[in-house]
């Protein structure tokens, strides 16, 4: 991948944060509270101060500018480096849907955020609509001029810190059923809306999200009534690139920490490292990791150019291949690097933990192959 002198420029402002926030392993601890919190408020504090949040949003609604493709090289070091930002991927995420169905105010008031250094969130799944978004049962009701919004809402990654909820709800029963569903922004501190943690196998991520009479104006309505089904499909694609640029990223830390290990533990007399069997298995790793940056890069690219409404099936393809190949690294560095993999005190088993959810959230890895299929024409 050639960057820009622009893009080599946001790099090295980027690293030059993520060295600031983790000169060592015991700094990056402490940041993310011995691996508790996936979100540091000093390290969005950071970024926002420095510029580096939101730069390829438009400069007309207060972002940078800039390139997807610089996006995507801070999703990736940040997670390399190990800084607690994470909510910042969901951010980005619910801003696509905004960018292209928003109004002016709606743009400019979660890009604002964004770049200030705020979480937003993407409010879609139900307990009994995960995958399958068309069976969203919350329902919107008029009353007015206002909107009136119940039900519940699971599995919504950073509820609890953002600012507002992108709301998919049914409006309308007449029609199929992914017709009469429409997005709504809904302040997360609104009367009505209770915010749950699910308690899971890693860090605080995940939430009930209850609805319970919130009343928002008919400004809220973001896009065209009835047509969010139309709406969600840019942010959607958009938000598997940024899962494939992290997942890359947090691969390779846990391979540099592998080889780290690896070179430094000695066994019968010599570096772990010198034991061929050993080598290969992380050759395998690194070559994963490479091809999967690479591939991440070429959509990224794809998406400046303006291509991004094209690239569901490439996106899928992203999504797919770096978070397997991220849960993948991090087992065999548990299996490589012995008990001190399986221990706590090196942070591997926690890297596995959190590897195993990016094959899951942003559409299970199951509907990715599904997707891929249908894009092939299968």
């Amino acid at each position: 991948m050639r960057l820009t002198e622009q893009q080599r420029s946001y790099l090295d402002a980027v690293r030059a944060a993520c060295a600031e926030l983790v000169p060592d392993e015991e700094a990056r601890r402490r940041l993310s509270r011995d691996d508790t919190a996936l979100n540091a408020p000093e390290a969005f504090a950071l970024f926002a101060d420095r510029g580096l949040l939101g730069v390829s949003l438009p400069v007309a609604d207060g972002g940078g500018g800039r390139t997807f493709t610089e996006e995507c090289l801070l999703l990736e070091e940040t997670a390399r480096a190990g800084v607690p930002l994470t909510a910042y991927s969901t951010a980005l995420t619910a801003a696509q849907s905004y960018l292209k169905w928003g109004d002016a105010d709606q743009r400019r008031t979660i890009v604002t955020s964004i770049v200030s250094g705020h979480a937003e969130s993407v409010t879609f799944t139900e307990p009994e609509a995960g995958s399958d978004l068309a069976a969203a049962t919350t329902r919107a009701s008029r009353d007015g001029d206002d909107w009136v919004l119940d039900g519940r809402k699971t599995w919504i990654s950073f509820a609890h810190l953002a600012r507002h909820l992108l709301v998919l709800a049914r409006t309308d029963d007449s029609g199929v059923r992914h017709d009469g569903l429409t997005l709504f922004m809904v302040p997360a501190d609104a009367p009505g809306v209770t915010v749950r943690p699910i308690e899971t196998m890693g860090a605080h991520m995940v939430n009930d999200v209850f609805l319970s009479g919130v009343r928002v104006p008919s400004s809220a309505v973001v896009g065209t009534r009835g047509e969010a089904w139309r709406h969600i499909g840019r942010g959607l694609a958009v938000e598997r690139v940024i899962i494939a640029a992290m997942s890359v990223g947090a691969a390779q830390r846990a391979l540099d920490q592998l080889i780290a290990h690896v070179t430094t533990r000695e066994q019968f007399g010599a570096p772990l490292s010198r034991k061929q069997a050993v080598r290969h298995r992380i050759a395998d790793l690194a070559s994963d990791v490479a091809v999967c940056r690479a591939y991440v890069y070429e959509i990224a690219d794809r998406v400046d150019a303006g291509e991004e409404d094209r690239l569901n099936t490439e996106a899928s393809m992203a999504k797919l291949r770096a978070t397997e190949t991220y849960k993948h690294t991090t087992l065999e560095a548990v299996q490589l690097m012995g008990g001190s993999g399986y221990g706590s005190a090196a942070g591997m088993e926690q890297q596995l933990r959190t590897a195993v959810a990016t094959t899951i959230y942003g559409g299970a890895n199951e509907v990715q192959r599904e997707i891929i299929g249908r894009g092939l024409g299968l």
